[in-house]
């Protein structure tokens, strides 16, 4: 039975009598795996910044983004470990340098990047696993779920039959809404599917039941 591991303290240097300060803390278990609340902030910011969040490189990330973002990381996780488990799903030559290539194109110097890196003490490495585990798990949901997800031109007809308010919309652009949907039912099912046959457990504010208070 796994015990949570207690919170690691530090005292300031110098100060006897400082109170005690919270370094890090785990926030999930995952598959006997520990991730901490700094892997959780750096990987949360990472996906973020990727995505065009660029005010995510130095702003607070609140609870709910946080939790959020947890759900996600434990998702490429369990997709990411499934490929790799498999030797399926891999990633095309040279996107995953293009994809660390895009990230940091989000910071305006070279300066600025390092500083990203310093203040979450790790390097492009970091960086460069983070996107390579979301990179793996869309794989494997494209890999699954593409061909389910298809709409043929007959579907999409009688879509629009019964939903006229779209008549003006072009037949192509209504497949590739129905498309979209149906790829995104599919795709929540499938992460449903890999948490239950998972072993995972929220920690601390993430718990089930826990107020969300930080302390």
């Amino acid at each position: 039975m796994f015990l949570c591991v207690p919170c690691f303290l530090a005292l300031a240097p110098g100060l006897a009598f400082a109170e005690p300060r919270v370094l890090d803390r785990s926030v999930a278990m995952v598959n006997g795996q520990v991730m901490t609340w700094s892997e959780l902030d750096f990987e949360a910011r990472v996906l973020l910044i990727y995505a065009g969040g660029t005010e995510a490189r130095s702003a607070p990330l609140d609870l709910p983004v946080l939790r959020d973002s947890l759900e996600e990381l434990i998702t490429h996780r369990l997709l990411a470990g499934e490929a790799e488990a498999l030797g399926a799903y891999p990633l095309d030559e040279g996107e995953l340098e293009a994809a660390v290539k895009r990230f940091k194109m989000r910071f305006e110097t070279q300066a600025a990047w390092q500083a990203f890196l310093d203040r979450h003490e790790t390097d492009e490495v970091g960086v460069t696993m983070t996107l390579a585990r979301f990179l793996r798990a869309q794989h494997v949901l494209d890999g699954k779920l593409r061909l389910k997800a298809q709409v043929s031109e007959g579907e999409a007809k009688r879509w629009v039959e019964e939903h006229p308010e779209f008549a003006a919309l072009p037949l192509p652009a209504v497949r590739q809404k129905l498309f979209a949907d149906r790829f995104r039912a599919l795709a929540k099912a499938e992460v449903r599917q890999a948490r239950k046959n998972a072993r995972v457990r929220l920690l601390g504010p993430f718990a089930d039941g826990a107020d969300g208070g930080l302390s």
